[in-house]
């Protein structure tokens, strides 16, 4: 399947400032469209279903994965999540960059299925800064707190399957290091001749 659009996966730990990260990014660049994963978790305090998730019962997320409806899928902290797999496949085969914010389960079984995704891990500048970070957002618990600290560690065992790495101590300067990866990614030669397969075929390019 030809795709003429780029899939962007971003991946830390909870606390890293992905998300602060990427609204910035969807402020100054238009053309990225944000996926909106499925999760069974509940809403926190401000979240909107469709906005930040489709939230979904526990019974209708399995029916659905069953049924091959999403493109990846994972349980992190007892919750399912996954992206659906017909809506980020559309937007890539119309041109559209999608951008996804994942945890590094789901950003391997995508890259086993789409190889030229564009894999993007933020660190935190140390699990101090990280747990520190987790206590201001004022979200969870103690328990849970110890909890994510805990999972980052794993999950930073990870930072190798990925393309890219930032860490993110000065935001403006982590903001502007993602907008260079995804400037480049949009300059790949396959992504290139798709766009302009007129001038590729007159040059004789394949």
């Amino acid at each position: 399947m030809a795709y003429t659009g780029s899939m962007l996966m971003l991946v830390a730990p909870s606390g890293a400032g992905k998300s602060s990260l990427v609204k910035a990014l969807l402020e100054k660049d238009s053309a990225i469209q944000l996926s909106v994963s499925c999760t069974t978790r509940s809403p926190r305090p401000g979240e909107e279903n469709g906005r930040e998730y489709h939230f979904l019962s526990q019974e209708e997320f399995l029916k659905r994965k069953e049924a091959g409806d999403f493109l990846e899928w994972a349980e992190v902290h007892g919750n399912y999540y996954g992206t659906s797999k017909s809506w980020i496949e559309a937007q890539m085969q119309n041109g559209k960059d999608v951008l996804l914010e994942i945890d590094w389960q789901g950003a391997r079984q995508i890259r086993k299925m789409i190889s030229d995704t564009v894999w993007i891990f933020i660190l935190p500048p140390s699990i101090q800064a990280l747990e520190e970070r987790l206590r201001k957002r004022g979200q969870d618990d103690e328990k849970t707190i110890l909890s994510r600290v805990s999972a980052a560690k794993e999950e930073l065992s990870h930072v190798n399957e990925a393309d890219y790495l930032i860490v993110n101590d000065l935001f403006d300067s982590a903001l502007l290091e993602l907008r260079q990866i995804i400037s480049a990614s949009r300059l790949r030669s396959d992504l290139q001749l798709s766009k302009h397969q007129a001038l590729a075929k007159e040059l004789g390019l394949k």
